[in-house]
C-alpha cells in the first residue's frame, strides 16, 4: 500500500483534499491511502525527514508550511524553485523532491473560467506561498500589469520584486480605484468573520474593468469576493478548480497516473 499525506497545522484536519485523493486512488485503481498530518511549526522538519523514514510515497504541503520546508528538501523542480515554494513532495526515495503543481493549477483554472491573462492587468492580495506561485504564473502568462497589495510593504516588496510586480499597502485598496481585470484572493481569508478588517476593506474597494474575480479559498458559504465580483460586475470562481487542477498535477508526480481534473472536481463536491 503507498501511502500520501498532506503537512499543515491544525488547518489539516479541516481540509478536502484526504477525501478528494482517497477516492481518486479508489478509482485509480490504486492501493493507497492519503492522511493528514497536523504539524508544529518547530517540527516542520523532523516531518519532512520522516516522509522518508515512513517510506510516505509523497506529499502535500499547504499553509503555513510552503515556504519552511525547503530547507529540509533534497532538491526542488525548476518551478519550485522559481516560485519560491513547494506544495508537492515526491519521495524519490533516494531524494525527497519539492514541486510546485500550484502554478499549473491556477493557469488551469484561469483557463476553465476562459479567461486570457496575458496582455491584461491582475491585482494579488496576500503574501503567502499561494501568493508567490500566482505571481509567478501570471509573470509567465504575460500579464501586463500586476500589483501586489499585502500588509507588510517591506515583504509585500520584496515578492513583488522578483516577478515585476508593483507593491501597494493593503490598506489602501479602498483610497482610489484601481483598474485592474482579474483580482486574486491569496490570502486565507474569504468571509467577514473570518477577516473583518480585511472584509471592510474589501467591502470599500472598487475594482474597475474587473472581469474575473478569483478567491483560492473554497467551500464558503458567506464570501467578500463573490460580493466585490457582483459589485464589479464581474465574474466569480472559487478555488475548487484550481484546488482539482493542482492536485491532479501532483497525483500524477506521484503515481504516474493521469487522471482528469473533473474527477478529482466530482470527488470533492461528493465528499463535501
Amino acid at each position: 500500500m503507498k501511502v500520501f499525506c498532506i503537512l499543515s497545522d491544525e488547518r489539516a484536519f479541516r481540509s478536502g483534499s484526504p477525501a478528494m485523493h482517497n477516492a481518486v486512488l479508489k478509482s485509480a485503481g490504486i492501493d493507497g491511502v492519503y492522511v493528514p498530518f497536523a504539524v508544529e511549526p518547530e517540527r516542520v522538519g523532523d516531518a519532512v525527514r520522516g516522509l522518508r523514514a515512513l517510506n510516505i510515497a509523497g506529499a502535500n504541503v499547504t499553509v503555513p508550511y510552503k515556504e519552511l520546508v525547503i530547507p529540509h528538501l533534497d532538491a526542488l523542480t525548476e518551478e519550485a524553485e522559481g516560485v519560491g515554494a513547494v506544495n508537492t513532495i515526491i519521495n524519490r526515495g533516494d531524494a525527497l523532491v519539492g514541486a510546485n503543481t500550484d502554478t499549473g493549477g491556477f493557469r488551469d483554472a484561469l483557463e476553465d473560467a476562459n479567461f486570457i491573462a496575458a496582455g491584461k492587468s491582475a491585482l494579488v492580495v496576500g503574501t503567502g506561498g499561494a501568493s508567490k506561485a500566482v505571481l509567478y504564473a501570471l509573470a509567465r502568462i504575460g500579464a501586463a500589469r500586476i500589483l501586489l497589495a499585502g500588509r507588510d510593504l517591506d515583504k509585500t516588496r520584496n515578492m513583488a520584486q522578483g516577478p515585476g510586480a508593483v507593491a501597494m499597502p493593503l490598506e489602501s485598496l479602498p483610497d482610489t480605484p484601481v483598474p485592474v481585470h482579474l483580482v486574486v484572493n491569496a490570502t486565507t481569508v474569504s468571509s467577514a468573520s473570518e477577516g473583518p478588517a480585511l472584509a471592510d476593506l474589501v467591502g470599500r474597494f472598487q475594482a474597475q474593468d474587473c472581469e474575473l474575480v478569483l478567491d483560492l479559498n473554497y467551500g464558503r458559504t458567506e464570501n467578500i469576493w463573490q460580493g466585490l465580483a457582483d459589485t464589479a460586475s464581474a465574474r466569480f470562481m472559487d478555488g475548487l478548480p484550481m484546488l482539482a487542477h493542482q492536485a491532479r498535477r501532483s497525483f500524477e508526480l506521484w503515481t504516474g497516473v493521469h487522471v482528469e481534473a473533473k474527477v478529482f472536481m466530482k470527488a470533492m463536491q461528493e465528499s463535501s
